[in-house]
Parts: structure tokens; C-alpha cells; sequence
């Protein structure tokens, strides 16, 4: 772990950002600015390692700039797996260039991307308007952590990256947001058995991160296989669900 996300929660916490001038104080538009607060902090700790998703690909191809091309800009990441996760498409890598760099995507898998000795660090930013009651939010695709895992596997890579969540819960005083606390947790010391799985929502993971357990003490290829169980077993659920419900009913119908 590179940055000390102990003393991150006592640097954020009793902070607060202007009010958004627009949109309503919910998802993105009372998330940014406190993104952008933390990642602020993370970078006066460590100035040349911080970046946003967006900059961290300018940087690394700017700094080869006769390597053109998405195939041959893969081959610029050291690692196979988080070329998967950070990397843009095909069709913008190769529209990719100096007077046209990457700008910064709502669903890119990075907020805020430490990245020291080739160790990738990996935070997203999730916020909680506490005075509010709230389902827990979107945080993966199961079947994009599904593919990371199988990659984590077939490229043995188990130490080159973490993915962390950082969660702050506001309430609005005035004019600012206020965080009243914040919390972190580690998605690999999670009990991938219990993370829940929203077929409804795009197959999305949910969880808050101040709920999400620290219990797992396997290793990173135990916890990728240990997902991939936990995924494969609920697809079938959910399949034999789906045509329970929605298929069985009708095929009396289609009998010839």
C-alpha cells in the first residue's frame, strides 16, 4: 500500500467543499469536488506519483511519442492486467496524440492513480449525503471484475496493483459540503462471497464502503479465484431464475 488511507480519513474528515452551482446534490455532481479534494491531498504527499486515469495515459504517451498506434501503445504498460483497466478503446488510442490527448471520462475505472516502483494504486471515490437514506452505489461491473480476475490468473500478476475505495459522508451546511467522515477499504480484503451482485443494475457490484467487510487473509490469487466461484455460481442462479420466470411461462405457446 502506498498511500496511508488512516491518516487520508484524518486529513478529509471536518473538511468541506463549495456547494455545486448546479445539479443536484447526488452522484457526480457532489462527488467531483470532493474527488477532486481528495486527490488534491493524495498529491501533496506525493507529487510526482498522483494522477488522474486521464493524465496518467497523456504522460505515458507523451513521453514516447514515436510509438503510434493502439496495438504498440499496449506495449507501453508493463503489465497485462492493468492495461485491461486503465487503458482507453482502440478508436481513441489511435486518435490519440499530442494536440489531442485523452480528457477526463465520468467511468473511467481510476479516479485517483498513485503509481510508484510499478505498483499501480488504484482509488475510487464514492460520497454519501448521510442526511439522506441511499441503496448502496454502483461500483464494478461483475463481469469486468470477472475478466480482471481470469487475467489476474492466465498473466500470474497478483502483487502489481490494488484497488481501494474511499468513501466520504457529507451533509450540507450553507453554502459547503461537509464531511462528517470518510472510510476505506481494500477490494481484495473483501469476502468476495458477500459481495453483492445487482443483475437488475447492469450487473453491478454495490456496497458501501463503510459496510464492506476486511476479512478475507487469502492472497490475491486465492481472493481472483474465490470471486470467479462466487460469480460463475450466481450467473447460474440468476440463468435458471431468468428462465423460470420469463421463459417457461411462454413456451406452451411456441409448441408446435
Amino acid at each position: 500500500m502506498i498511500v496511508d488511507f488512516k491518516d487520508l480519513v484524518t486529513k478529509i474528515k471536518d473538511t468541506s467543499v463549495p456547494k455545486p452551482l448546479s445539479g443536484t446534490l447526488s452522484g457526480h455532481a457532489a462527488g467531483e469536488p470532493f474527488d477532486k479534494h481528495v486527490y488534491h491531498e493524495i498529491k501533496k504527499t506525493f507529487p510526482t506519483n498522483t494522477f488522474r486515469q486521464y493524465e496518467f495515459l497523456n504522460d505515458l504517451y507523451s513521453n514516447s511519442p514515436d510509438i503510434i498506434g493502439y496495438k504498440a501503445r499496449q506495449e507501453l504498460f508493463n503489465s497485462p492486467t492493468v492495461l485491461f483497466l486503465l487503458s482507453r478503446g482502440k478508436n481513441a488510442t489511435d486518435k490519440w496524440s499530442m494536440d489531442n490527448p485523452f480528457d477526463e471520462k465520468q467511468n473511467d475505472t481510476a479516479d485517483i492513480l498513485v503509481v510508484k516502483d510499478h505498483f499501480y494504486e488504484i482509488i475510487d471515490v464514492k460520497t454519501r449525503n448521510i442526511s439522506k437514506s441511499s441503496q448502496p452505489p454502483n461500483i464494478i461491473s461483475a463481469f469486468k471484475l470477472a475478466q480482471l480476475c481470469a487475467k489476474m490468473i492466465d498473466n500470474e500478476e497478483f502483487n502489481t496493483f490494488s484497488i481501494n475505495y474511499f468513501e466520504i459522508d457529507w451533509i450540507l451546511n450553507e453554502n459547503e459540503l461537509v464531511c462528517k467522515d470518510a472510510y476505506f477499504a481494500d477490494l481484495f480484503k473483501a469476502n468476495p462471497d458477500l459481495l453483492y451482485i445487482n443483475w437488475a443494475a447492469a450487473m453491478q457490484v454495490q456496497f458501501h464502503v463503510c459496510d464492506l467487510d476486511q476479512n478475507f487473509e487469502g492472497t490475491n490469487e486465492q481472493w481472483a479465484r474465490s470471486f470467479l466461484k462466487h460469480f460463475v455460481r450466481q450467473v447460474y442462479r440468476r440463468s435458471e431464475y431468468m428462465i423460470k420466470t420469463y421463459a417457461k411461462p411462454f413456451e406452451k405457446y411456441i409448441e408446435q
